[in-house]
């Protein structure tokens, strides 16, 4: 794995994977940000199965990040979710039912119905 001078890693979709519709949202949504930033996705506890996964807008990378180029944007994962999310894709949907950005996760031993929170 390379690491440039600011200690961030640059990784590949072995790590998490967005497929070109995610892609694309993210890329609509960061053209309404007024800085320039990255999505940054996180593992953090809570949710209805112990963990649940976090989607933000991010502008400072942290020593350790992990950046990966998928979807046609920029993703940057913390090196504690990376243990999480290895093998993770990431879609979107518009449907007015079941829409939205939604995980698959071969890490996950079960996940809620809503599809937030996951178990290992």
């Amino acid at each position: 794995m390379v690491v440039d001078k600011e200690g961030i890693r640059v990784g590949n979709e072995k790590l998490i994977k967005l497929s070109l519709p995610a892609g694309e949202k993210v890329n609509a949504l960061l053209k309404k940000e007024s800085e320039e930033t990255f999505l940054r996705i996180r593992i953090s506890g809570g949710g209805c199965n112990g963990l649940s996964y976090k989607l933000k807008f991010d502008q400072k990378n942290k020593p350790g990040d992990i950046l990966v180029i998928t979807g046609g944007t920029e993703v940057v994962v913390d090196k504690k979710s990376a243990l999480y999310l290895r093998g993770t894709a990431l879609d979107y949907s518009n449907s007015m039912i079941g829409g939205g950005f939604k995980f698959t996760n071969p890490n996950a031993s079960s996940s809620c119905s809503c599809g937030e929170s996951f178990s290992v």
